[in-house]
């Protein structure tokens, strides 16, 4: 999780948070702070007397409104730093990142783009890619370790398209070569990612709010501002959906007869639904591809073996 969450701000916001390295100590309380905070939030459901504690600031309440204090001076930094460098950083697009993307917009509308939206638009960040991506990244290596084949067939994918470094050694030209283009001729990466996804989606649990009364399929009555729960993790099992090899791990579903990569219906693959679709593609689904591709190129000549 430090080198999802690093790799979020350095893509996202333009920040070297170097949590993985630990050599950062505000980096490093930022990230204790912020996950303690997700896990307060999550315990408001067990605690029957959250509200009371919050009020009087006592227990869990008080840790949590300390957390969410460091999480705002954090970002607060963040994003007065980067107003501070927004005119250099738009005289070189090459280097421009999503929050200075939004510092540009804020120009237009400063009242309703100002900087507790900013914050916002970077937790929303946070949250959608850092566990996201760890945890795709660990069921993905899990796999692997599982089916040697499909290993292999993946490092000769990287192999034949990073191509001409593997012989050398020489990682920073590897890295170098891992770009949109050469990402975007690796089909079978692509689909062993997302028949991860599909068996062990990073948001096993999800939900909507009805927005006017409704009867489902099955004959359920929704009424309007009903929470409608669905369960990501057992649709991606379920033989009648996927068919009766729906609990195999086969990246050969999501490709077509020319080997090119075949999305299926968001109604039937709903691991990453509507808005997470565009948050995975844009913004965690390329730090993923790019360590994925490095691994099974420095892994190639070694199995994975599962510790138990």
């Amino acid at each position: 999780m430090r080198c999802t969450l690093d790799s979020i701000f350095e893509v996202g916001f333009g920040v070297e948070l170097r949590c993985l390295e630990g050599s950062s100590k505000e980096g490093g309380e930022f990230m204790k702070a912020f996950d303690d905070a997700s896990a307060l939030t999550y315990w408001r459901y067990a605690d029957p007397f959250w509200r009371l504690k919050r009020r009087f600031n006592l227990g869990a309440e008080a840790s949590l409104r300390s957390n969410i204090r460091t999480i705002d001076d954090f970002v607060s930094h963040v994003i007065a730093t980067k107003r501070r460098t927004t005119a250099k950083v738009r005289n070189d697009s090459g280097k421009e990142d999503i929050l200075s993307r939004f510092l540009v917009e804020s120009e237009k509308d400063p009242d309703t783009m100002n900087d507790r939206y900013l914050r916002d638009i970077i937790l929303n960040f946070m949250i959608a890619g850092k566990d996201t991506s760890a945890g795709t990244l660990s069921w993905f290596f899990y796999m692997l370790s599982k089916n040697p084949l499909v290993q292999h067939k993946l490092a000769r994918e990287v192999d034949e398209v990073a191509g001409g470094n593997n012989n050398n050694n020489n990682n920073a030209d590897f890295i170098q070569g891992i770009t949109d283009t050469t990402l975007d001729k690796m089909p079978y990466l692509h689909a062993a990612l997302t028949e991860t996804l599909r068996l062990y989606p990073a948001v096993p649990i999800d939900g909507r709010c009805s927005e006017a009364d409704d009867i489902l399929p099955d004959g359920t009555r929704v009424k309007k501002g009903d929470l409608v729960n669905y369960l990501a993790y057992s649709m991606g099992r379920m033989s009648y959906i996927w068919g009766d090899d729906a609990q195999d791990f086969r990246p050969e579903r999501w490709l077509n007869d020319d080997g090119a990569f075949q999305p299926q219906s968001p109604f039937k693959f709903v691991a990453f639904h509507v808005i997470y679709i565009y948050i995975y593609i844009l913004f965690a689904g390329r730090p993923i591809h790019l360590f994925v591709s490095f691994f099974l190129i420095e892994g190639r000549k070694e199995g994975y073996v599962i510790i138990t």
